[in-house]
C-alpha cells in the first residue's frame, strides 16, 4: 500500500522557521470567511440582475451556473495537470496558490464595473465564472493547509472552525449584501447597474487587501510526502465513493437551488409578498440555520464525551448562536445610519422552533454519521412538501428552515465516500470536488421549473435529491453494521 504523508516543512525557501501556526491559521480562517460570503452573495444577486434584464427564472439560473461550472472545470484541469505530475501546489506552494487565487477573485469583482457599463449580461456571466475561478482555486490550496497548520490530532478541529467561519460568512452575506445592493448603493433609476458594480468593486478591495496581508505573512511552507500513483482510476472502484459523487452532486445542487430562489419564494404573494429588499433579511436565517446545525454537528457526531455533556453543549450553542443570527437580521442601514431594528420575537418564533427540531434530529441519529444523513433528509423532504403545498408564514419557514437539515450533509457524505479508499482518499476528494457542478445545473433546473409551474411548486424539485441522500445514508449504515461484523 502506497504511503500518503504531509508535514510541515520548517520554513518557506525565504523565510524563518514559524514559532506558532496560530497566526498563519488565522488567515487561512479569514480565506473561508471571505468564499463563503462571495459565494452566497450570489442569492442577493440573483433577483437583483433577474429585475434589472428583465430575465426568466431560467435565464437568471445561468448566475449559479457560471459560478458552480467553473468549479467541476476548474477542478478538473487541476485534477488532469497532477495525473502529468505537476501538481500545482507541489510546483508553487500553497502560499501562491492562494496569492494567485485571491488576485483572481479580485479580478472577477473588478469585471463586474466594465459588465454594469455595458449593460451586459453574459459579460456579468463571464465576470461570476472567473470569480468562481479564484474561489476554486481557493478551495483547493485552504482546505489542506487548514488541516495540517498544527498538531495532526487537531486537524479536524482546524478544519471545522474553519468552516464555522465559512458559514458566518454565508450567514452575514445575505444581509449585508441587501443592504449594499437594496440600501446604501440604491438608485432611483431601476435600470441602472451601479448598486451592482459598486459593492463590487469594494469586493475587489478587499481580496487584494487580504493579498497584500497574505503576502507579508511568513506563513510555514508545507512539504508533502506523498508517494504518487500511477492507477488513475483506482478510487472508482469502490462504491461508497460512486455513490457519494451523485449524493454530493445532488446535495450541493438542492441546496444552491434552495438558497437561488428563496427570495423570489419570500417575495411570492402566495407566501409572503414582500419586498425583496426585506426578504433578502430573512435569507440570513437559511444560511444561519446551516450554521448553527454544522457546529452543533461537530459535537453531536464526536467520539467521546457523555451523552449529557453532548447534549448540554449543543444546546448552549444552539441557543447562542440563535441569538446571534436574530441580531444580525436586525441591522438596518438608513439614512447614513447603522441602526438595529429587532423582529417581534413572536414573528420569528418558528425558528427556535426548528432549531429545536434539528437537536432532536441529531438525537434520532444516535451520533452516527449515516443514520443522521438519513434523519436530515427525510427533515428536508418534510419541509419542501410543506414549502411547496402551503403559503404565508408556514411556507416560508419551513423553506428557511432546509439550511439547519442541509448542514452536515457535505461533511457526512463526505466522510462516508472516503471510508477505507486509504492511498485513493486523494483521488477520491478531488472526484467530490468536482461533483459541486451540481450548483451549476441544479438552479437552472428549478428555474426553468418555477417558470412552467411557478417558483413555489419548484420548491418540490430538490426532493429528489434527499430522497437518494436518504437512501445513501441507510446503504452506508447497512454497509458499515457489516463491516463492523466483520471484523468482530
Amino acid at each position: 500500500m502506497a504511503e500518503s504523508q504531509i508535514t510541515i516543512a520548517d520554513s518557506l525557501p525565504d523565510e524563518k522557521p514559524q514559532a506558532s501556526a496560530a497566526g498563519p491559521f488565522a488567515v487561512v480562517t479569514s480565506l473561508f470567511f471571505f468564499w463563503g460570503f462571495i459565494t452566497v452573495m450570489n442569492d442577493v444577486l440573483l433577483p437583483y440582475l433577474k429585475e434589472s434584464f428583465v430575465l426568466s427564472y431560467f435565464q437568471a439560473g445561468l448566475i449559479q451556473f457560471a459560478f458552480f461550472s467553473a468549479f467541476f472545470v476548474v477542478s478538473l484541469i487541476y485534477y488532469l495537470i497532477s495525473l502529468r505530475g505537476a501538481d500545482p501546489i507541489q510546483r508553487m506552494g500553497y502560499k501562491r496558490l492562494i496569492l494567485v487565487a485571491l488576485v483572481i477573485c479580485a479580478a472577477g469583482c473588478a469585471l463586474f464595473w466594465p459588465a454594469s457599463v455595458t449593460t451586459s449580461y453574459p459579460f456579468f456571466l463571464g465576470a461570476l465564472f472567473l470569480l468562481a475561478t479564484g474561489v476554486t482555486l481557493l478551495q483547493i490550496s485552504a482546505n489542506p493547509y487548514a488541516a495540517v497548520l498544527g498538531k495532526p490530532e487537531n486537524a479536524s478541529a482546524r478544519l471545522n472552525l474553519a468552516q464555522g467561519f465559512n458559514s458566518l460568512g454565508t450567514t452575514l452575506a445575505p444581509i449585508a449584501g441587501g443592504l449594499l445592493l437594496y440600501r446604501v448603493f440604491a438608485s432611483d433609476d431601476a435600470n441602472s447597474l451601479e448598486s451592482v458594480h459598486t459593492p463590487y468593486l469594494i469586493y475587489a478591495g478587499m481580496f487584494l487587501a487580504l493579498a497584500v496581508v497574505v503576502a507579508f505573512c511568513k506563513l510555514p511552507a508545507i512539504k508533502s510526502d506523498q508517494v504518487a500513483t500511477k492507477a488513475t482510476s483506482g478510487a472508482l472502484g469502490f462504491p461508497q465513493l460512486r455513490l457519494g459523487m451523485a449524493a454530493i452532486f445532488l446535495y450541493v445542487g438542492a441546496e444552491v437551488a434552495i438558497g437561488s430562489y428563496l427570495i423570489n419564494f419570500i417575495s411570492d404573494p402566495g407566501v409572503m409578498g414582500w419586498a425583496e429588499s426585506i426578504a433578502s433579511v430573512y435569507l440570513a436565517y437559511y444560511w444561519g440555520g446551516a450554521m448553527i446545525g454544522r457546529l452543533c454537528g461537530a459535537v453531536a457526531l464526536r467520539s467521546g464525551p457523555s451523552l449529557a455533556h453532548k447534549a448540554t453543549m449543543m444546546v448552549l450553542l444552539a441557543c447562542g448562536l440563535t441569538i446571534l443570527v436574530y441580531l444580525m437580521t436586525g441591522l438596518r442601514f438608513e439614512e447614513g445610519q447603522l441602526t438595529i431594528q429587532l423582529a417581534p420575537l413572536a414573528s420569528i418564533a418558528p425558528f427556535p422552533a426548528l432549531v429545536a427540531g434539528c437537536l432532536a434530529a441529531f438525537a434520532f441519529g444516535k451520533g452516527c454519521p449515516a443514520k443522521t444523513l438519513a434523519c436530515f433528509s427525510v427533515c428536508l423532504i418534510a419541509l419542501l412538501v410543506v414549502a411547496a403545498t402551503t403559503g404565508g408564514q408556514v411556507a416560508m419557514w419551513a423553506a428557511l428552515g432546509a439550511g439547519l437539515f442541509n448542514s452536515i450533509m457535505w461533511s457526512n457524505i463526505f466522510t462516508l465516500s472516503i471510508d477505507g479508499l486509504g492511498e485513493h482518499t486523494p483521488q477520491a476528494s478531488s472526484l467530490l470536488v468536482m461533483m459541486i457542478v451540481g450548483g451549476a445545473l441544479f438552479p437552472l433546473l428549478m428555474g426553468r421549473s418555477a417558470d412552467l409551474i411557478g417558483v413555489r411548486l419548484s420548491f418540490l424539485v430538490p426532493v429528489i435529491s434527499y430522497f437518494y441522500i436518504g437512501f445513501f445514508g441507510l446503504w452506508n449504515a447497512k454497509r458499515l453494521a457489516s463491516k463492523r461484523g466483520a471484523t468482530a
